[in-house]
């Protein structure tokens, strides 16, 4: 919603997790393994920011992993295996950080039924239990920071420069579903990497990767010759995802929109605007301009935006 005004007084980001529910489940029944849920996690509330506003990525993290621990009791329990076993949904952080702020964050009972893990804890432990033999892929740096934090830590061991190791959960058996908290968006290539790993060791897990900017992957953000692994992994792996909800903000010479994806339904982009009534009252119409049971592309759905919006104001103005 591109009027901050009104984005402010709703609750946005309730509507998608309820929006993800559906397209998660039926996607799962479908039998779909790898799936992405991709969406502007900073927009409605108090504190609403649309692309046009300043924000970092810490922002955006902490809004993606207060997202996820909401959307988590909400996943139905017979996506979870036979069992029903809600511990077998794994809440994957990109760090022992993460996960340890979330642990203080969010005290209630029906938030710890799930497992809280790190990607290295889940690669390591499933590359062991898996029979994959994967190792966790430490993103550069990452020995000389945890060697200083156990050389601050003193007799300790660990200054708590990484987390708190009491955050995450032990890990005892193969989970049904992981959701994985932005992984690579902001922070390392090594996460992705990683991602893959954690797939391999455990393939019959559905696999469901919240904002983990796949599109820049697919893209080819990351060109082959400076990322090699990735790219390799890039073509095996994360092309296969299917984005059973996606929501990306289109613009382009003030015209304003969405590309819209729940599954099963077929892709939607949706020409928005703002109407303002002789008493200065605003309305938010969305039209639907295009519905494609194939996802259009990007540069071809901003074009279609526009044309909509200069045929729009070319009737008004009769």
């Amino acid at each position: 919603m591109y009027e901050k005004s009104l984005s402010k007084s709703v609750d946005v980001q309730a509507a998608i997790r309820s929006l993800a529910k559906g397209a998660l489940g039926s996607a799962s029944r479908d039998g779909l393994k790898l799936m992405e849920l991709e969406f502007p996690p900073l927009v409605g509330g108090d504190e609403s920011k649309s692309q046009f506003d300043d924000f970092d990525n810490i922002q955006e993290l902490d809004r993606n992993k207060n997202w996820v621990i909401q959307f988590a009791p909400t996943i139905p329990s017979d996506l979870l295996g036979e069992a029903n076993d809600r511990s077998k949904l794994w809440l994957i952080f990109p760090d022992l950080k993460e996960c340890e702020i979330a642990r203080i964050e969010w005290q209630g009972a029906r938030y710890k039924e799930s497992t809280y893990t790190t990607i290295e804890e889940a690669t390591n432990f499933l590359g062991r239990s898996g029979g994959g033999g994967s190792k966790y892929d430490a993103p550069w740096g990452a020995n000389l920071v945890g060697g200083l934090s156990k050389l601050l830590g003193g007799e300790k061991g660990d200054a708590g420069l990484l987390g708190d190791q009491s955050a995450v959960d032990s890990l005892t058996e193969i989970p049904s579903m992981n959701l994985f908290i932005q992984p690579g968006n902001g922070g390392p290539v090594e996460d992705w990497i990683n991602c893959e790993k954690i797939y391999d060791s455990s393939p019959n897990t559905a696999q469901v990767v919240v904002n983990g900017a796949l599109d820049k992957l697919r893209g080819g953000y990351y060109p082959a010759v400076f990322f090699p692994k990735l790219a390799a992994s890039v073509d095996r792996y994360f092309k296969k995802f299917q984005s059973v909800l996606y929501l990306k903000p289109l613009t382009d010479k003030g015209a304003y929109g969405w590309l819209f994806r729940v599954y099963p339904e077929p892709w939607q982009v949706i020409l928005q605007y703002a109407n303002i009534d002789n008493k200065d009252s605003i309305t938010v119409e969305n039209i639907v301009i295009l519905v494609s049971e194939t996802r259009p592309d990007y540069n071809k759905a901003v074009a279609m935006l526009v044309a909509a919006d200069a045929e729009r104001d070319a009737k008004q103005n009769k």
